[in-house]
Protein backbone atom coordinates (compact mmCIF):
# COMPACT_ATOMS: atom_id res chain seq x y z
CA UNK A 1 0.00 0.00 0.00
CA UNK A 2 1.87 3.16 -1.32
CA UNK A 3 0.78 7.23 -0.25
CA UNK A 4 -1.97 5.38 1.76
CA UNK A 5 -3.68 3.49 -0.73
CA UNK A 6 -3.80 0.38 -3.22
CA UNK A 7 -3.27 0.36 -6.62
CA UNK A 8 -7.37 -0.45 -7.02
CA UNK A 9 -8.11 2.32 -5.48
CA UNK A 10 -6.19 4.84 -7.37
CA UNK A 11 -9.19 6.41 -9.27
CA UNK A 12 -10.08 8.10 -6.37
CA UNK A 13 -7.31 7.99 -3.91
CA UNK A 14 -5.60 11.41 -5.00
CA UNK A 15 -8.97 13.23 -3.95
CA UNK A 16 -9.79 11.13 -1.44
CA UNK A 17 -13.20 11.52 -2.16
CA UNK A 18 -13.65 7.86 -0.78
CA UNK A 19 -12.37 6.54 3.00
CA UNK A 20 -9.43 4.59 1.26
CA UNK A 21 -8.74 0.89 3.15
CA UNK A 22 -5.87 2.23 5.22
CA UNK A 23 -8.21 4.65 6.86
CA UNK A 24 -11.33 2.02 6.97
CA UNK A 25 -8.23 -0.47 8.82
CA UNK A 26 -7.43 2.47 11.33
CA UNK A 27 -11.57 3.29 12.18
CA UNK A 28 -11.81 -0.98 13.09
CA UNK A 29 -8.51 -0.42 14.92
CA UNK A 30 -9.42 2.86 17.09
CA UNK A 31 -13.11 1.73 17.47
CA UNK A 32 -15.09 4.58 15.27
CA UNK A 33 -17.90 4.60 12.44
CA UNK A 34 -17.05 7.54 10.27
CA UNK A 35 -19.57 7.85 7.56
CA UNK A 36 -18.53 9.13 4.48
CA UNK A 37 -20.55 12.82 5.05
CA UNK A 38 -18.19 13.02 7.94
CA UNK A 39 -15.17 12.22 5.98
CA UNK A 40 -16.02 14.56 3.12
CA UNK A 41 -16.52 17.48 5.73
CA UNK A 42 -12.69 17.06 6.55
CA UNK A 43 -10.27 19.31 4.48
CA UNK A 44 -7.58 17.42 1.91
CA UNK A 45 -5.10 18.50 4.77
CA UNK A 46 -7.25 16.89 7.18
CA UNK A 47 -8.03 13.51 5.57
CA UNK A 48 -4.59 13.87 4.47
CA UNK A 49 -3.41 13.58 7.97
CA UNK A 50 -5.81 11.03 8.74
CA UNK A 51 -4.40 8.55 6.03
CA UNK A 52 -0.80 9.21 7.72
CA UNK A 53 -1.11 8.81 11.53
CA UNK A 54 0.08 5.91 13.18
CA UNK A 55 -2.98 3.55 14.70
CA UNK A 56 -0.29 0.53 15.56
CA UNK A 57 0.22 0.64 19.02
CA UNK A 58 -2.19 1.16 22.14
CA UNK A 59 -0.81 4.94 22.23
CA UNK A 60 -1.39 5.79 18.84
CA UNK A 61 -4.63 3.95 18.75
CA UNK A 62 -5.90 6.15 21.11
CA UNK A 63 -4.20 9.47 19.63
CA UNK A 64 -5.81 8.50 16.73
CA UNK A 65 -9.80 8.29 18.16
CA UNK A 66 -8.67 11.65 19.86
CA UNK A 67 -7.85 13.33 16.81
CA UNK A 68 -10.55 11.93 14.77
CA UNK A 69 -13.17 12.34 17.02
CA UNK A 70 -12.02 16.19 17.51
CA UNK A 71 -12.52 16.75 13.59
CA UNK A 72 -15.76 15.14 13.90
CA UNK A 73 -16.79 17.16 16.62
CA UNK A 74 -15.60 20.28 14.82
CA UNK A 75 -17.94 19.91 12.28
CA UNK A 76 -21.07 18.27 13.40
CA UNK A 77 -21.04 19.62 17.75
CA UNK A 78 -21.06 15.67 18.47
CA UNK A 79 -18.26 12.60 17.97
CA UNK A 80 -19.14 9.58 15.60
CA UNK A 81 -20.43 6.65 17.37
CA UNK A 82 -17.89 4.22 18.34
CA UNK A 83 -17.91 0.72 17.65
CA UNK A 84 -16.43 -2.38 19.92
CA UNK A 85 -12.99 -3.32 18.74
CA UNK A 86 -12.63 -6.88 18.34
CA UNK A 87 -9.47 -8.60 20.19
CA UNK A 88 -8.38 -10.95 17.78
CA UNK A 89 -9.75 -9.30 13.94
CA UNK A 90 -9.80 -11.74 11.44
CA UNK A 91 -7.37 -10.23 8.99
CA UNK A 92 -4.92 -11.14 12.10
CA UNK A 93 -6.07 -14.78 11.98
CA UNK A 94 -4.11 -16.99 9.38
CA UNK A 95 -7.36 -18.70 8.24
CA UNK A 96 -9.15 -17.22 5.55
CA UNK A 97 -12.61 -16.22 6.73
CA UNK A 98 -15.73 -17.70 4.88
CA UNK A 99 -16.48 -14.52 3.37
CA UNK A 100 -13.39 -14.13 1.44
CA UNK A 101 -13.72 -17.78 -0.23
CA UNK A 102 -17.24 -17.21 -1.21
CA UNK A 103 -16.33 -14.16 -3.05
CA UNK A 104 -13.13 -15.90 -4.57
CA UNK A 105 -15.50 -18.65 -5.52
CA UNK A 106 -17.84 -16.46 -7.02
CA UNK A 107 -15.16 -15.54 -9.12
CA UNK A 108 -13.87 -19.07 -10.19
CA UNK A 109 -10.60 -18.02 -7.88
CA UNK A 110 -8.79 -20.07 -5.31
CA UNK A 111 -7.01 -18.56 -2.18
CA UNK A 112 -4.45 -21.56 -0.91
CA UNK A 113 -3.50 -21.18 2.73
CA UNK A 114 -0.16 -20.29 2.06
CA UNK A 115 -0.73 -17.73 -0.25
CA UNK A 116 -3.43 -15.83 2.62
CA UNK A 117 -0.56 -16.07 5.08
CA UNK A 118 1.89 -14.39 3.49
CA UNK A 119 -0.21 -11.26 3.15
CA UNK A 120 -0.09 -8.02 5.03
CA UNK A 121 -2.71 -7.43 7.61
CA UNK A 122 -4.15 -4.36 5.68
CA UNK A 123 -3.74 -6.48 2.44
CA UNK A 124 -5.71 -9.23 4.13
CA UNK A 125 -8.50 -6.51 5.73
CA UNK A 126 -8.86 -4.85 2.50
CA UNK A 127 -10.32 -8.70 0.79
CA UNK A 128 -12.15 -8.81 3.80
CA UNK A 129 -14.25 -5.62 3.32
CA UNK A 130 -14.24 -6.17 -0.27
CA UNK A 131 -16.11 -9.72 0.13
CA UNK A 132 -18.91 -8.28 2.26
CA UNK A 133 -21.99 -8.19 0.92
CA UNK A 134 -22.83 -5.04 1.98
CA UNK A 135 -19.86 -3.35 -0.15
CA UNK A 136 -19.88 -2.77 -3.44
CA UNK A 137 -17.38 -5.79 -4.48
CA UNK A 138 -16.00 -4.59 -7.95
CA UNK A 139 -12.16 -4.10 -6.68
CA UNK A 140 -12.02 -7.50 -5.46
CA UNK A 141 -10.97 -9.30 -8.23
CA UNK A 142 -8.51 -5.95 -8.79
CA UNK A 143 -7.55 -6.58 -5.13
CA UNK A 144 -6.39 -10.23 -5.63
CA UNK A 145 -4.60 -9.51 -8.69
CA UNK A 146 -2.84 -6.35 -6.94
CA UNK A 147 -1.57 -9.17 -4.52
CA UNK A 148 -0.55 -11.46 -6.46
CA UNK A 149 -3.53 -14.14 -5.76
CA UNK A 150 -4.38 -14.35 -9.70
CA UNK A 151 -2.60 -13.17 -12.69
CA UNK A 152 -3.33 -9.38 -13.72
CA UNK A 153 -6.78 -8.99 -14.82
Amino acid sequence: MESGGFQFEQEFIGSLRCIPMAVRLKLDTCGVKLKLNHWNQFTQAERQTLVALACDTPVSILAYRQHLQALVTHYNGQPAKEIDVVAHPPWLDNAIPESVKQQAMAHQLDIAPGAWQGLTPAQRFALIKLSRPSHENRNFVPAMAEFGLVDSV
